[in-house]
Formats: structure tokens, sequence, C-alpha cells
């Protein structure tokens, strides 16, 4: 029985919740380790994720603000003789209908524990620090080995995680597409994202999304139409996380596979490796940091020969939004980028048709090279990609954006000023140094700087940088500096 309570900043419930699916069946010695791991700052990452997925009917993208309007939630591992149960206290109201929550919030939750509890014992180890870590920071645990130099590790460690979430299913041929794009955007290109997804839908394409609202969400609604006039009733909705983001970007509803990666890093590893295509929608810098990623790994000559087909997809009311994003990317990396990505512009049924026929070309090249279809084990992703960035003041600074650097070296440090400025606007840590040391300072070549402060002031003005866009206040600055070759 369910007691509800009301609390001076937002509605909150007290109840127990048991699990569904694979965590209904767990041994006496996987509950006790559950119960042991939940304390310190491994239960600290588990409750404030539990708090996003549970938060899903908010319309704020900060974390801080979801942490500042819940600050008495709590969650419990409860033991028990046949499994566990989680026990909430002051959780969100919205997760609940009559007292009892919504099944695909509970899958969410249980999803959480799977994936940021139930496998700690293996893969989180303290991050290794000479300065203190403040109380309830959950970035002060990274997955190990974070700062490895073997990129099989890594490549392993993203493979384990996805296997144990139950995500890797070997007899599906390829089918799955990852869509990309902001969750701070319009209702035009809200609807065309809709429209792209029911395209794939009809055409039997399954979707995976950074699992949030906005261009995370429409291609998932879209495809859950086409999929029912198909009669698909076991269509994939794969939404993939990670803690920094998801309290800022809460899992929607339509999700019903959720993951949560360690970090941003593995997050987007895991995206390129699961897909057999990539459609990208218009979005904010979180956008330009998925694009700057994917970029990085297909100009990487080892990879001459991936199949990966990527589209660039906007209704005709983007006013020209990927014209612009290509004008940064060839001014900042080459003319030689362009190979790697199709601009199309108000089409959705033309992109589904892209995106339909690549998958042809993904069996016969997965086929070929005697890669899974399952995971491209066969991509080779740049180190220095997969090395996680620690976002503070410091480490912004020091980013080397220069015209001197070979484009491999430029397009991870522009994939990391990206990522900070994600960091700054919406993610705890990053908006806590903001707030008390002021904004971030990015400092590079005049070309770079202009083309990078042209973009971003344009998402500015477009209001992709926050949901709530009339408050949004820049959390960076750009600082030209004077270079040989200008």
């Amino acid at each position: 029985m369910s007691q509800f309570a009301i609390s001076c900043r937002a509605p909150v419930v007290d109840v127990s919740i048991s699990p569904n699916g694979s965590m209904e069946l767990l041994s006496q010695l996987e509950v006790e380790r559950l119960r042991n791991i939940g304390h310190g700052d491994v239960y600290e990452l588990f409750r404030r994720c539990a708090l996003a997925v549970l938060n899903c009917d908010d319309t704020f993208d900060s974390a801080d603000e979801v942490y500042r309007r819940y600050p008495d939630f709590s969650i419990e591992i409860i033991q028990r003789t046949r499994g566990i149960k989680l026990r909430l206290k002051n959780a969100p109201a919205c997760a609940f209908v009559d007292g009892v929550i919504i099944s695909g919030v509970r899958e969410h939750l249980f999803s959480v524990l799977r994936d940021i509890v139930f496998v700690s014992s293996e893969l989180y180890r303290p991050q290794e620090s000479p300065e203190p870590v403040a109380q309830g920071d959950f970035e002060s645990i990274r997955v190990y080995p974070a700062s490895s130099k073997h990129a099989d590790v890594i490549k392993n460690l993203v493979f384990d995680v996805l296997r144990n979430a139950g995500l890797l299913q070997p007899r599906l041929l390829p089918d799955l597409i990852v869509c990309w794009g902001g969750h701070a955007i319009s209702r035009e290109e809200y609807n065309y994202s809709k429209a792209v997804g029911y395209q794939l839908g009809l055409r039997r394409l399954d979707i995976c999304t950074g699992c949030g609202p906005g261009a995370m969400k429409g291609p998932m609604k879209g495809a859950t139409i086409g999929h029912a006039k198909q009669r698909i009733s076991k269509g994939r909705y794969i939404g993939i996380s990670e803690p920094g983001i998801i309290a800022a970007e809460s899992p929607n509803p339509i999700v019903n596979h959720l993951i949560v990666m360690p970090d941003i890093e593995k997050r987007l590893e895991a995206f390129v490796r699961v897909a057999h295509g990539i459609i990208v929608f218009p979005g904010g810098a979180g956008t330009l940091e998925e694009i700057l990623f994917l970029l990085g790994t297909l100009m990487d000559p080892r990879n001459a020969d991936i199949c990966l087909p990527v589209v660039f997809a906007e209704p005709s009311t983007s006013q020209g939004y990927f014209k612009r994003v290509d004008r940064f990317l060839v001014q900042t990396l080459g003319e030689e980028v362009r190979q790697y990505y199709q601009i199309v512009e108000d089409d959705p049924v033309g992109v589904a048709k892209l995106m339909k026929k690549g998958m042809g070309r993904v069996s016969d090249s997965r086929r070929k090279t005697r890669d899974a279809y399952y995971y491209n084990w066969l991509l080779n992703i740049p180190e220095q990609m997969k090395s996680p960035f620690d976002v503070n003041h410091k480490s912004m600074a020091a980013l080397e954006l220069s015209r001197n650097l070979p484009p491999s070296e430029l397009v991870v440090n522009l994939r990391r000023a990206f990522s900070g400025i994600v960091a700054g606007n919406v993610k705890d840590k990053g908006v806590r140094l903001v707030r008390e040391h002021g904004p971030f300072v990015l400092r590079g070549d005049q070309t770079i700087m202009s083309a990078m402060d042209e973009l971003l002031r344009d998402f500015v003005d477009a209001g992709r940088m926050k949901l709530i866009r009339e408050t949004y206040n820049p959390c960076y600055t750009i600082e030209p500096v004077t270079s040989s070759r200008e």
C-alpha cells in the first residue's frame, strides 16, 4: 500500500516495489552483494539515476534542479528470501497512477539497478585523484579501467554491459537505426523526427536513441505507429544513457529497453557499435559532440571498409541547420569530411529508404568480414576518443584547438569542447563548477574559434541549448589566439 505525502517542493510518494523480468530470480549471494554495494559512492550514483527515472514527466533539463526538488528522496534495497524489493521514500508522484508505479517506469528503475549497482562489483573502481571529492559527487567513481591504453579492454567492457542488459540478439539481421538529436527542439522538428520514425517503423526497422525527450522521443513515437500497422508487437525502442546526463534527459516512456552506460565515452561507443545506420536530427552542443565522435571514428583509416550509413535529416523549418553544421565541419576538419554523411531535407520517406537500402549493404559487409550483426567488433575507435574527459576549468582551457593539429587530433579536442559545454549546461558537476567559478574558457585559432562561436550563437538564438530558453546563460567564453597559420 502506498502512502502519499506532499512536499513543499513537489508531490512525493513512499512505496515498496518488486522487480520483474531478469531480476526476479537472484541467488542469496547475489542479493547480499547488491545490498553491500548499496552504500557509499555507488549508492549515491544509483540514488540519483533512480530519481531521474522516476522524474519521468518533468520539463526541467537541469540535473541540479531535479536534485534540489527532491532532496529527501531515498531508495533502499531490501533483501528477501526469494529476491529483493526496492523501498522508495519521497519519490516523484508523477511516476505513479492511483498509487501504483507505471509499468514502464518500473522497468527503467530496475534497469538502473542492473546497470549501476549489479555490475558495479565488477566494473566500478574509485577514481584516483589527489583532490578531495565533494560528498555526493557521483563522478567521484569511474569505470575501471578508465585510463586503459588497451582499446580491446574498453571494447569488451562495453560489450559486457550491453550483453548483461540483454540487448545483443545474435539471430537478428541488421535493422537497428540510431537516432541522435537535441532535447530542446521546435515542435516542427519534433514532428519531423516522428514522421521519419514512422517511415522507419513501416520498413520494419527498430530505433535506438539517447532515451530522452525531443529528437530522442520523436523517432520512437513514430515507429510505434509504423510497427503497429505492420503488426509488429516486439519492436525495439532502445535508450542508451549515462549517469551524468540521465537526470537532465529522463528516459521517455516509450523506451522498452534502457541501458545506463558508465560514462559519456562508453555511451557513444555503445551507440556506434550496435548501430546499423545513424540518423542525426537538429540539436545543440550534445548533438555536435555525437557528430564529432562519429566522424572522428569514421575518419580513422582503419575504418575505410566499415559500412555505416549516416544521414543528417531536417525539415525545411530548420532553415538550413545542417548546412551551417556542414560549414563548421568543413572549416575545422576539411572538405573530405563530407564523404561520411549525406544531408536530406524535408523528406522522411527518402531518409527511411536510404536506411532500408543501407541495411542490405551492412548485411553484405558483415558477412564478408565475418563481423557480428549485433556488435561491430571491427570498428576501430581512436584511443583518445575512448578516454574519459574530466570536465573542469583547467581541462577546458587546456584543450588545443589549433589548425596545426592533424584533423584526427583536432576532432578529438573539438568533441571534448562540446562535451564540456553539455556538462556546463545540464550536468550536475558542470553546472556547479560554472556557478562557483564562472564560465569555462575555450581558446584556439581564430578560424576555428570564429566557426565555433558562429555555430554556438546560432544554437543559442534558436533555443537549442536549454528547454527553459529565456533563462539560458552561456557556460563558456571563447577567446581566439594568434596562430602561425592565421
